[in-house]
């Protein structure tokens, strides 16, 4: 008993922590959801009309969630290929070799603000270094950024930059396969492309699968770079889910509406991770 009340004491800062600043405003942002709130007005209760408002007379709700669905779909696999394939490539005994893991890995480390703010100078159309590469060669680059059509492109390929940290979980993944399986597929005649398919892959299945949920829950949070480096523009093209209820919450002084937003957000996160958690049985193979 004495040691529970020391445990306790140890974690109370914790727990009231906990408690006030994430136990407490979940459970508030689900009544506040169903009022109309502008944080200088008490709440006022309105049922189902903030839910009503969003999904059926809401257009750029539906335009930010699209956005955001094209974003997951083509950055998490986007994401995931590219980090594993530098995680094999990283995994070759090769002299120098710590050199380049940490090259590598140094890009995930930066802080976002400071990373985009380099990336809209690369991605500037007038003296930025992609186009003046390209110009090199005769292209005329894009606006990048600044065009509709290639915004959200951009960003994507942008996230290409933070696959640091995942290929660090790939490589963790690729030293914990046990080498006689390698060696029992040499035996049977399997060439380095079959052996990266029948061994290394299904054993590195269940990595790839924690970073596709990570991946997910990651991309539909997306924020800081669409709100410093487009701000939701142009025309709405890099409107992202969370970068519509951070201005609903704190542009227009919407609580209430940007309450059930999130709840919206949670429930389709929640969904699709189940979706995902549904299929893994088929093609996740853990060991044993």
């Amino acid at each position: 008993m004495q040691n529970n009340r020391l445990g306790l004491a140890f974690i109370s800062p914790w727990l009231a922590g906990f408690l006030l600043f994430t136990a407490f405003p979940f459970v508030a942002s689900i009544w506040l959801s169903f009022c109309r709130y502008d944080i200088v007005s008490p709440p006022i209760w309105v049922g189902l009309a903030n839910y009503d408002e969003l999904l059926r007379n809401d257009p750029r709700f539906w335009k930010a969630l699209s956005n955001t669905l094209w974003y997951a779909v083509a950055a998490v696999p986007l994401g995931i290929v590219t980090a594993f394939a530098l995680a094999l490539l990283l995994n070759l005994e090769v002299r120098g070799m710590s050199v380049y893991r940490t090259v590598f890995f140094l890009p995930s480390i930066v802080p976002a603000v400071a990373s985009t703010m380099v990336f809209m100078w690369i991605l500037n159309p007038q003296i930025g270094l992609v186009n003046g590469i390209l110009s090199q060669f005769g292209v005329t680059g894009p606006a990048w950024l600044n065009d509709s059509r290639w915004a959200m492109r951009s960003l994507i390929l942008m996230s290409l930059w933070g696959v640091g940290g995942s290929v660090i979980i790939y490589l963790a993944g690729l030293k914990d396969i046990p080498v006689s399986l390698y060696e029992a597929a040499v035996v049977d005649g399997a060439g380095p492309w079959d052996r990266t398919r029948h061994v290394t892959i299904p054993m590195m299945t269940p990595v790839i699968f924690f970073n596709l949920i990570m991946g997910i829950i990651g991309a539909f949070q997306y924020f800081t770079q669409a709100f410093i480096m487009t701000n939701g523009g142009p025309e709405d093209s890099t409107l992202f889910y969370a970068l519509y209820l951070f201005y609903r919450a704190w542009k227009y002084l919407d609580m209430g509406y940007a309450s059930a937003m999130a709840w919206v957000l949670f429930l389709i996160v929640t969904v699709v991770t189940a979706v995902v958690f549904r299929t893994h049985r088929t093609w996740v193979h853990y060991g044993g």
